[in-house]
C-alpha cells in the first residue's frame, strides 16, 4: 500500500461513516475497509500511517494542538495527529502547512464553542487492528519505522505564553484563548 491508496481508504472510511468527523468512527470503518487487503499490503500501510504521523511532527502543529485542546502531552499529540489523519488528505495537507488554518475547520470551531478535545487515538491502531482480524496474528516487528524530524527550534517556547500563541496562531487563539 502506497500514501495515495492508504488517502483512498480514510476516504471511503469517512464515505461510510454517518459522522465523517467522528474519528473514532472513521478508525473504525477504516480497519474493517483495510482488513480485507492482502495481509503484505496490510503491513505497508503501517508505514504509510507512521509516515504521515513523521510528516505532521512539528512545532507549529504540536502548538495549534496545544491551544486547540487546552494543553498537549506527547500522546496528545499523537493522538491530536491521528484525529487530523482521519479528515481526510486535503484537511491533513492544508493544516500541516498551516496549523492556524484549524481555526476555519468546522468541527474545530464546533469542538471550541462545546469544549471538546480533538482526538483520534483509534486511527493509530487502524492497522494494528486490521491486520489482526484479517491474519489472526499481530503486526511484525519490522513492520515499520519512525522517523520523527527535529523540531524547529525557532518554535521552543511555552506553549502557556498567551501572547506569543496570539502572535503566531492569531485565528486558533481568537477562537480557543479569549
Amino acid at each position: 500500500m502506497n500514501t495515495q491508496r492508504f488517502w483512498q481508504l480514510i476516504e471511503a472510511a469517512r464515505n461510510q461513516a454517518p459522522n465523517p468527523n467522528d474519528a473514532e468512527e472513521v478508525a473504525r470503518r477504516a480497519t474493517s475497509l483495510l482488513a480485507t487487503h492482502p495481509s503484505e499490503e496490510i503491513v505497508a500501510a503501517q508505514q504509510v500511517l507512521w509516515n504521515l504521523m513523521a510528516d505532521s511532527y512539528t512545532n507549529p502543529l504540536w502548538a495549534a494542538a496545544y491551544v486547540v485542546n487546552g494543553g498537549c502531552s506527547d500522546d496528545g499529540f499523537d493522538y491530536f495527529r491521528g484525529w487530523l489523519i482521519a479528515q481526510g488528505r486535503e484537511v491533513f495537507e492544508r493544516i500541516v502547512a498551516d496549523p492556524d488554518a484549524l481555526a476555519e475547520i468546522p468541527v474545530v470551531r464546533a469542538s471550541a464553542a462545546e469544549g471538546i478535545d480533538l482526538n483520534g487515538e483509534e486511527t493509530l491502531t487502524i492497522v494494528w487492528n486490521a491486520h489482526i482480524t484479517a491474519t489472526g496474528k499481530q503486526l511484525p516487528d519490522d513492520a515499520f519505522t519512525i522517523r520523527y524530524p527535529n523540531l524547529d527550534l525557532a518554535w521552543d517556547f511555552n506553549f502557556d505564553d498567551r501572547d506569543e500563541m496570539s502572535r503566531r496562531l492569531p485565528r486558533l487563539a481568537a477562537l480557543h484563548l479569549e
